[in-house]
């Protein structure tokens, strides 16, 4: 399809999220008593439109909690993984169901495209449906620091200078998570919570550790050089709250692996939530449908 027809296509498809938030989700929203509420929320990493997805999980987080703003902070839909083969169960559709459906009910949306949603980067400035794509945003925390706000992938030296290479480690990401699945079906299987296998490695394979600690302190010197207080990222699936050289560097992680958020309560403490111990915390029956 010509690149000009399959803009068209996009830009329709966004004029009708307003309409696909009156339609009924698979899953409908869970009636809890008491939502948390914070005043803002970052989740990035979300890759719908893969299996490694874990989208019931994300679903049973947006049921439980509310906020002032939220920020989709890129790759939220897997487009290098949706053009070699289509993939789109129901659970998916509930989730952007329940973030169009939070932008109507006055949540303020704020979607800044990763690399891999990088087809939504063309429409940034523009608001559909509630929520408005930006490139790069600026927010101030209620005890007054101003921090930044990107996917992250401008500071991957690997997505940037050798895009063949990011494919090809996609490609071998994609492997793992084939295996994080069956390890947790067996885990499922026996009432264990569930466990990233890929976390695991990653936090033991020294090269891993190494690229992931360069990669904050380049994201956190180049915010410090922009003059803000601190930056808020995704991008490498590693939650993060530390200091680097006088910058709050913050990372909300994903919901491919850890199943994070990052969390600013309303007095401007901030704090990632490990949804995964959250369920865990809960009774044994509840464990495996949500994981199921």
């Amino acid at each position: 399809m010509p690149t000009t027809v399959k803009t068209i296509a996009t830009i329709g498809e966004l004029a009708d999220f307003t309409d696909f938030t009156n339609s009924r989700p698979n899953q409908p929203e869970r009636v809890v008593t008491e939502r948390r509420r914070y005043r803002t929320i970052w989740i990035s990493d979300i890759h719908l439109g893969t299996r490694g997805c874990n989208a019931d999980m994300l679903i049973d987080f947006l049921d439980h909690v509310d906020s002032e703003t939220m920020y989709l902070v890129g790759d939220i839909i897997d487009g290098w993984r949706l053009k070699k083969k289509f993939y789109w169960p129901a659970a998916h559709n509930d989730v952007v169901w329940r973030l169009l459906k939070r932008a109507r009910r006055g949540t303020r949306m704020i979607y800044i495209p990763g690399n891999h949603d990088e087809v939504f980067r063309q429409f940034s400035g523009l608001d559909f449906g509630g929520i408005a794509i930006r490139r790069k945003a600026i927010h101030e925390t209620a005890d007054g620091r101003r921090l930044l706000v990107l996917h992250g992938d401008e500071f991957d030296a690997i997505t940037l200078a050798h895009r063949w290479l990011a494919h090809v480690g996609d490609t071998a990401y994609t492997a793992l998570m084939v295996l994080n699945r069956w390890v947790n079906a067996f885990r499922r299987r026996f009432g264990m919570p569930y466990w990233s296998l890929s976390k695991h490695a990653k936090a033991r394979v020294k090269n891993a550790v190494a690229f992931i600690s360069h990669f904050e302190e380049v994201v956190a010197h180049a915010a410090g050089a922009r003059g803000v207080d601190g930056v808020v990222c995704g991008h490498i699936h590693t939650a993060e709250i530390r200091e680097i050289a006088g910058v709050n560097y913050y990372n909300d992680g994903d919901w491919v692996e850890g199943c994070t958020a990052l969390v600013e309560h309303f007095d401007g403490r901030m704090e990632v939530l490990h949804w995964a111990d959250e369920i865990a915390a809960r009774a044994p029956d509840t464990i495996v449908a949500l994981a199921a």
